[in-house]
């Protein structure tokens, strides 16, 4: 359950990155005939912008499910066959490490939708 969750959160905050963080750093690195080819390639972004409110809950609720899966679980017992333990120890490090890299990137896109625009003059 918590790779998975780690997983699902990885793969939705990421999408935050697509819709408001890369079109924003295009932009603002001058790379705006860039972002025009990529919507052209990828109408899809165009979808995806329109609905970035709804992607964001939806990525939050689910990084806040994840938070609490990791919670929950972090005094849970590993087998006590050595091999199995490494493995289980693996597994959460990984597991959590995934889950810090999806808060990042799901606190840049943030950034970058809905806190950015507010401080352009």
């Amino acid at each position: 359950m918590n790779k998975l969750t780690a997983w699902a959160s990885l793969f939705l905050s990421s999408g935050t990155l697509v819709c408001c963080a890369l079109p924003s750093l295009l932009v603002v690195l001058g790379l705006g005939s860039v972002m025009g080819s990529l919507v052209s390639a990828f109408p899809q972004l165009v979808f995806i912008s329109i609905y970035k409110v709804p992607i964001f809950i939806l990525s939050a609720a689910m990084l806040i499910f994840s938070g609490l899966v990791h919670f929950m679980n972090r005094n849970k017992s590993c087998p006590v066959d050595p091999k199995l333990a490494k493995a289980c120890q693996s597994g959460r490090s990984i597991s959590f490490i995934i889950y810090l890299v999806s808060l990042f990137l799901w606190f840049v896109g943030a950034f970058f939708a809905f806190i950015l625009p507010l401080l352009e003059v």
